[in-house]
């Protein structure tokens, strides 16, 4: 049995992407959600940190929503491609912040997907109605087609 043409051809497969699971997974670009908000995520810069926009289409208030800015930071990523990453929003249309915190995959069809849990914060008058101020949640994003 000659073990150079197995070599060989193990080489390639290994050298050759696969599956949709070896494609990397870019934080940057826009996202929507199961719940139709959608998010602009800019450049990641060399340290991991990014900023963008966030456009939620539910809120708790009466207020007209509006589009707010977001600060985030990813961990260097890991060497399967799959990003951590954390962000804040801080509402422009009420008295409350939210912090996001995710991570980053390619579905088995090669979609990129941000699997996020949330958590907001509300101003409330008093301590005894801080049992109202804080809730949470879970999100599921994908990318929106690229503008050509």
């Amino acid at each position: 049995m000659q073990v150079a043409p197995i070599l060989v051809a193990l080489a390639l497969a290994l050298a050759v992407p696969s599956s949709s699971a070896e494609r990397k997974c870019i934080l940057t670009g826009s996202w929507i959600n199961d719940l139709g908000s959608n998010m602009t995520i800019n450049a990641v810069n060399g340290r991991g940190e990014f900023s963008g926009t966030y456009h939620t289409a539910v809120t708790a208030t009466n207020n007209e929503i509006k589009r707010s800015p977001l600060q985030g930071s990813q961990h260097r990523r890991n060497q399967r491609n799959r990003a951590t990453f954390g962000f804040t929003v801080n509402w422009s249309f009420s008295d409350s912040i939210t912090v996001f915190t995710g991570q980053c995959f390619v579905d088995k069809d090669g979609k990129e997907v941000l699997k996020t849990m949330w958590l907001l914060r509300q101003d409330v008058d008093s301590l005894a109605d801080d049992w109202k101020a804080t809730r949470v949640g879970i999100n599921v994003f994908t990318r929106l087609p690229r503008r050509e």
